[in-house]
């Protein structure tokens, strides 16, 4: 065994056993390529890729190949999850060198980390006009041995542009910014008017989301366009928001036994999933489910919003019963992800053949071949990923049946196969405990809490941000830790992990109104803005002054899979700027956006956090405080309304400092009053005053 037993990230575990002498990303490695003068190789990937384990059992696995990997370079393993920061730097190089990236991602360095080559998988033998992996290593060492001085100027070459690439949007940015209020009659109106017709031009009006395959959720986009729709009135926003929710959930990509998101379709449909399943993904799908759940019990007239807001409830709740039954460690903390594969062959363990449905089912089998879309052919290769071509109602007025009916003999048959299908061989679990994934999740129970009002959330989400904020510290105070298992927590904490702690810790704040978790959200605000912040370009570093083991400090502005830790602050300042009463940090929010108003107008499905925070701009945010015996009873009824962009506090109404509560009366029962910029209006009661009142602001 190698070095990497010794780790806890299940992607190095799965490499433990590999003849390649590896090591991880640890100064032992390091200093041992200094000493002997070696390149470096950097292999990264993580624990449910797919091609990352293919390429194991086709070179790694290999003596052959593995002795020559030891004889010629230092060999590092990094599980890209546990080390974005490392991740970043070298996915630029190698998109840089080859314009393209994925995983596995190989490296490949001099003895002090810089990158002079890189790509992603390279097969046994060439193909795929591709070299071998065998013919790659070959090579590069050759390039080492006679040309090393080009090695060492192409890397020089290529740390330059990482550099320049990462002020590519701040380089023409404005000297000022605007006061940090907004208004949709303003400058900003026009900007989000724009953008919307930006992305509008990516919509795909007949399968939902955006272009064509392969298919993302594209999840802060949507969250966007219900937001925009709210504000503007523009029946196409929403539209197009409902559309891509409805096809994801009946295609394929949701698992419609067990609950829960795959991470991405590989078709315009969305039935043919690539079958891993990422905590980060059906985080941010509960969040928007929640939103425009909450949207169409405020808005939605029509049977057909009845229909749709069922259906965002029930995949609210089977989802949130995945995350609950699978995804959870006893401490309350979630996992990372599954993995695609399932004995070795991805999507063995969510498939069906239509004779095993109908041996399991009997009777009821017809019925439930028919309306998810089994056939003897199959819809991938010759088995049947499960989906619903109609929705329910539709589907129960074609068979002559009650939608109730259809739904209870659906769900009795659904149970039957997933009881078999928890016979099989399940697909591995990547139990690692990432802090921004968490904070992501915990955000996700806060927000179905909103919209749902069931209890168990609310614990869920307490439970794990309490374990979060106890097991991830670092010894330094206010410093957190990244990655935590098997009681063991380690690597410095990113960006992200600091902005999504913060966004959750606020969340949670108001649906407790525990005033620890506010007083937790304003310490390490100051601690992203004293160790993370660059004074220069207004921006965030990803990673804290003073780390060591890493080239460069980068600047990740781009909203991909997850939000961006910077478009995270920028919502992290707006609310904490109201709720404290901090100007200072509105104004820096204000600025951020300024920066940056033009590539996010231009590309707005590359930066779609930051548009939704350029709305909370123009619209600026609610503030809503509710004082009185009942104040924490009333303000939670309040946030099951659909209020876009709001911060709420409750309090008794004595003594209160929190400035948006201080100096306000309560009363028995309790008074809401509504306000911007401290500005408020009469106080009401009632939610139905309530209603009414924010309908004329």
């Amino acid at each position: 065994m190698n070095r990497l037993q010794y780790e806890t990230s299940p992607y190095l575990l799965q490499h433990a056993h590999n003849p390649v002498d590896w090591y991880a990303w640890k100064p032992e490695a390091f200093e041992r390529a200094r000493a002997e003068n070696k390149p470096i190789l950097v292999s990264i990937g993580y624990s449910t890729c797919h091609w990352c384990h293919v390429m194991e059992r086709e070179s790694f696995e290999n003596p052959d190949v593995a002795a020559y990997m030891n004889e010629h370079y230092i060999n590092i393993k990094v599980d890209r999850e546990e080390r974005p920061d490392v991740d970043a730097i070298y996915m630029e190089a190698c998109q840089i060198l080859t314009g393209g990236g994925g995983w596995p991602l190989n490296c490949f360095l001099t003895p002090d980390t810089k990158p002079f080559y890189a790509g992603t998988y390279f097969p046994p033998r060439p193909a795929y006009n591709r070299p071998s992996w065998l013919q790659i290593l070959q090579h590069l060492v050759g390039v080492w041995d006679t040309q090393r001085e080009t090695a060492l100027a192409q890397a020089d070459k290529l740390l330059s542009h990482i550099r320049r690439n990462d002020d590519l949007f701040l380089r023409q940015a404005p000297e000022t910014a605007p006061a940090p209020v907004f208004h949709p009659d303003g400058e900003w109106g026009g900007t989000l008017e724009n953008l919307f017709y930006q992305m509008r031009e990516r919509f795909d009006r007949v399968d939902g989301g955006f272009g064509g395959a392969p298919k993302f959720p594209s999840t802060m986009a949507i969250h966007f366009l219900l937001h925009y729709h709210w504000f503007t009135g523009h029946p196409e926003a929403r539209e197009q928001a409902f559309l891509s929710l409805d096809k994801m959930i009946q295609g394929g990509i949701y698992d419609q036994l067990g609950g829960g998101f795959a991470r991405y379709a590989t078709d315009r449909e969305w039935l043919i999933p690539h079958f891993e399943k990422m905590l980060y993904d059906n985080a941010l799908l509960v969040t928007v489910l929640s939103e425009a759940y909450k949207l169409l019990q405020s808005t939605g007239t029509t049977a057909a919003d009845q229909e749709r807001a069922a259906l965002y409830r029930d995949t609210i709740e089977e989802t949130l019963d995945f995350i609950g039954r699978e995804m959870t460690h006893t401490t309350g903390a979630f996992f990372s992800a599954q993995d695609a594969d399932s004995e070795g062959v991805e999507g063995k363990f969510y498939v069906w053949t239509k004779p095993e449905i109908e041996q399991s089912l009997g009777d009821e089998a017809a019925l439930f071949c028919a309306f998810y879309g089994v056939t003897d052919a199959g819809n991938w290769e010759h088995t049947n990923i499960l989906w619903r071509p109609q929705a329910f109602g539709a589907f129960a007025a074609e068979q002559g049946l009650e939608t109730a009916v259809l739904k209870r003999r659906l769900r009795a048959s659904r149970e039957t196969l997933f009881d078999l299908r928890r016979q099989r061989i399940p697909p591995g679990l990547d139990n690692k405990v990432l802090l921004a994934w968490n904070a992501l999740q915990v955000s996700a129970y806060a927000a179905a809490y909103t919209a749902l009002g069931r209890e168990e959330y609310r614990t869920a989400a307490v439970q794990n941000i309490d374990f979060l904020l106890e097991n991830l510290r670092a010894d330094a105070p206010l410093e957190l830790l990244h990655t935590w298992k098997d009681g063991r927590a380690q690597y410095a904490a990113v960006l992200d992990d600091y902005a999504f702690l913060i966004a959750a810790l606020v969340d949670i704040w108001q649906i407790t109104f525990n005033s620890r978790y506010l007083t937790w959200a304003e310490k390490y605000t100051e601690q992203v803005l004293s160790y993370f912040h660059d004074a220069e370009s207004n921006m965030f570093f990803f990673t804290a002054a003073g780390q060591t083991d890493i080239l460069l400090r980068k600047k990740e502005l781009y909203d991909n899979a997850t939000p961006s830790g910077n478009s995270t602050m920028v919502h992290n300042l707006q609310r904490l700027g109201i709720l404290l009463d901090r100007r200072d940090w509105r104004e820096q929010a204000a600025n951020m956006l300024l920066i940056l108003k033009e590539p996010v107008t231009r590309y707005p499905l590359s930066f779609e956090r930051w548009a939704m925070a350029m709305l909370q701009e123009a619209y600026p945010m609610l503030e809503i405080a509710v004082l009185g015996t009942n104040a924490v009873e009333k303000a939670l009824s309040l946030q099951q309304q659909c209020i876009p962009h709001k911060v709420i506090a409750a309090g008794s109404g004595l003594g209160e400092t929190l400035p948006l509560l201080a100096g306000k009366p309560g009363d028995e029962e309790a008074l809401i009053y509504v306000c911007r910029d401290y500005t408020c209006q009469k106080p009401v009661q009632t939610l139905a005053e309530f209603k009414d009142l924010i309908q004329t602001i």
